[in-house]
């Protein structure tokens, strides 16, 4: 039964992981070079509106990977406070769960803090800047997403 439980909550794990990640890589490299050759300067909108409706989508996903995350590393026979430094398991897990929190507020960074800033912005050169920004905070995640997914591997041959 353990056994059944640990899969259906990775399941779960890997679902969200997929849905967050796998939606950062689809906004980089597919909706907006196509957004910007389809509609110019009017992919902006277009942009806005996917942001509107994948956000909420992520922060279900980072709900479920920090829930599951904690139960994974509950149930996991290989946690022990005991030696922490001496285990490279925990090591790495650490360095993981880091870089999550990373990407984690560098999303709710976006989207609670420069998003408004954007709207509220009343030269084009300051939203412009804005935009730069926050897209380069994409990239940012895109970019830690690989890494946090590297050390999952690197993590399952402990």
């Amino acid at each position: 039964m353990r056994g059944l439980i640990l899969i259906t909550i990775y399941w779960f794990h890997l679902i969200a992981t997929v849905i967050w990640i796998g939606g950062i890589t689809f906004i980089l490299f597919i909706a907006m070079p196509s957004s910007k050759q389809v509609l110019g300067a009017e992919s902006g909108k277009l942009m806005g509106d996917i942001s509107k409706r994948f956000t909420p989508l992520a922060n279900y996903s980072i709900i479920l990977l920090t829930v599951t995350g904690i139960v994974l590393t509950w149930l996991n026979k290989r946690f022990s406070i005991v030696g922490i430094f001496e285990n490279k398991w925990i090591l790495i897990l650490i360095l993981k769960h880091i870089l999550v929190l990373g990407m984690v507020a560098i999303h709710f960074y976006r989207s609670s803090v420069l998003t408004p800033k954007i709207g509220r912005a009343t030269s084009s050169i300051e939203k412009t800047s804005l935009q730069k920004l926050s897209l380069n905070l994409v990239r940012v995640n895109f970019g830690l997403g690989l890494l946090i997914l590297l050390l999952s591997g690197i993590i399952s041959v402990f």
